[in-house]
C-alpha cells in the first residue's frame, strides 16, 4: 500500500521555500512515514525564484499571485516564508481558503498579530503549525529526555539560544530584516527567537518574569543601489528569566545574537541540575555532553550519530545535517495532522508562537523601561 500524498504550495520561495522542496524530493529516505508530500505549486513575486521550481515535476503552477495558489484544489497544505509584515494578511487568506499551515516563525510582526492568527486558526478548524527545525536534532531530543528523565535533581541553570555572524559584515546590505516596519520591531526576536525558546516552552518552561538586554548593530547599511540606508532592528538579545520548575524558580537565558563574533550557525541547549545534566551545540553536531554530579563530577562526551524521530535509510553512524532536520520536521507535521505523531516529537503549536510572542513583547517593555517585566 502506498504512502498517501498531500499536495503542497509553497508561498515565498526564496531560501527556505528551496530548502523545503528539497527536503520533500528526497521523501524516500524516510522509512516509517505513512505520509507523502508532493509539492504542486509555488507563489513568489520575483520571477528568478519562480523559475527555480521548475526542476521539480512535480510542480505544474508557478505564479506571481499567491491567491491563484489558494484556490487550486489540489494544495492541501500551504508553508508561508514571507517577512513577518505579510504574515498575517497571508496566513489568514490560507485559513480562509479552507488550506492548513505551515506557517514561518514568528506568527505575525507583533503580539497583536499572532493572537489574531491564532485566534483565526482555532475558528477555522484548520490545522496549523509554526516552523521550528532545531529541536530534531538527536541531541536536542536527548537534552529533553535528560531535562524529563527526573534523574538529574534540582534543576538549577537553563541556557538556550542562537547565535549567527552574518551581520558583522558592514558592507552586507540591508535587507527586509534591518527595519522594523517589515521585520517588526522586535527585530532579532523574531527571526531567531522561536529558535530558543521551542524547547524550553514545550518542557513547560515558560518565564515568569525577564529582564532584557537587547542592542542594535550598525546604524545604517548599503542599501544596495549605490546608497545607505537607515536599520533600525534589534540584532542581539538576552534575555534574564525566571521560570518555574517542579515549585522551584530556576534561571533561565534565551540569547539570540545576529552579531555574534566567530559564530557561523549555532544553535544550543544546556541544562543543569544537581545531580546531572546535559548541553548540545550544533557547532558539534554528533556530539553530546552529559553531566554526572556525586562525590566526583565529570562531563562525558558521546558520539550519537543519525537517531532521528523518524527512521531513515541513512546509517546510524554518520552526522545529521539542516537538510535532515527539515525533513524531520515535515514528517512531524505530515504524521501529526494524519493523527499518527505517536508521541514523538511535533512541531510548535499556535499557542506556543503566541507564548513567545508574549516574551518578545515583554522583552521590549523590559528594554525601553530598563526594569524586569512580569509575564
Amino acid at each position: 500500500m502506498g504512502m498517501k500524498e498531500v499536495g503542497i504550495g509553497i508561498i515565498g520561495g526564496g531560501l527556505m521555500g528551496r530548502e523545503m522542496a528539497s527536503a520533500f524530493a528526497r521523501w524516500c529516505a524516510l522509512t516509517d512515514v505513512a505520509v507523502k508530500p508532493r509539492l504542486v505549486a509555488v507563489a513568489d513575486l520575483v520571477e528568478p525564484v519562480r523559475e527555480w521550481f521548475r526542476c521539480i515535476p512535480s510542480c505544474e503552477q508557478l505564479t506571481a499571485d499567491y491567491h491563484e495558489l489558494l484556490a487550486n484544489p489540489a494544495v492541501d497544505v500551504v508553508y508561508v516564508a514571507v517577512p513577518h509584515n505579510l504574515h498575517e494578511k497571508i496566513y489568514l487568506d490560507v485559513l480562509n481558503a479552507g488550506k492548513d499551515l505551515f506557517a514561518e516563525k514568528p506568527f505575525g510582526i507583533d503580539l497583536t498579530a499572532a493572537r489574531t492568527i491564532r485566534d483565526a486558526a482555532a475558528k477555522s478548524g484548520r490545522f496549523v503549525r509554526c516552523s521550528s527545525e532545531f529541536p530534531f536534532f538527536p541531541g536536542a531530543q536527548r537534552v529533553m529526555e535528560v531535562a524529563k528523565s527526573g534523574k538529574i535533581g534540582r534543576i538549577l541553570q537553563v541556557v538556550s539560544g542562537f547565535h549567527h555572524s552574518s551581520d558583522l559584515d558592514a558592507s552586507k546590505p540591508a535587507n527586509w530584516k534591518r527595519f522594523s516596519r517589515t521585520c517588526g520591531e522586535i527585530g532579532v526576536l523574531g527571526d531567531l527567537g522561536m529558535h530558543a525558546c521551542h524547547i524550553p516552552l514545550r518542557l513547560g518552561w515558560r518565564p515568569s518574569s525577564l529582564f532584557a538586554q537587547l542592542q542594535k548593530g550598525y546604524p545604517q547599511r548599503p542599501d544596495g543601489k549605490g546608497g545607505m540606508t537607515d536599520c533600525d532592528t534589534w540584532d542581539n538579545a538576552m534575555l534574564h528569566c525566571w521560570t518555574e520548575i517542579e515549585s522551584q524558580s530556576v534561571p533561565m537565558r534565551l540569547e539570540m545574537k545576529r552579531l555574534a563574533p566567530g559564530e557561523t550557525n549555532s544553535w544550543f541547549i544546556e541544562v543543569l541540575g544537581t545531580e546531572g545534566g546535559a548541553r548540545y551545540n550544533t557547532k558539534e553536531p554528533k556530539t553530546l555532553w552529559l553531566f554526572e554530579g556525586g562525590k566526583e563530577q565529570f562531563w562525558k562526551k558521546t558520539d550519537l550519530g543519525f537517531g532521528m524521530p523518524f527512521k531513515a535509510v541513512t546509517g546510524g553512524i554518520f552526522e545529521p545535517g539542516f537538510p535532515d532536520i527539515i525533513q524531520q520536521m515535515w514528517a512531524a507535521f505530515l504524521m501529526e495532522r494524519e493523527g499518527l505523531l505517536d508521541g514523538r516529537f511535533g512541531c510548535a503549536t499556535p499557542d506556543e508562537a503566541v507564548a513567545t510572542q508574549e516574551i518578545f513583547a515583554a522583552a521590549l517593555e523590559s528594554q525601553r523601561d530598563g526594569t524586569v517585566v512580569r509575564l
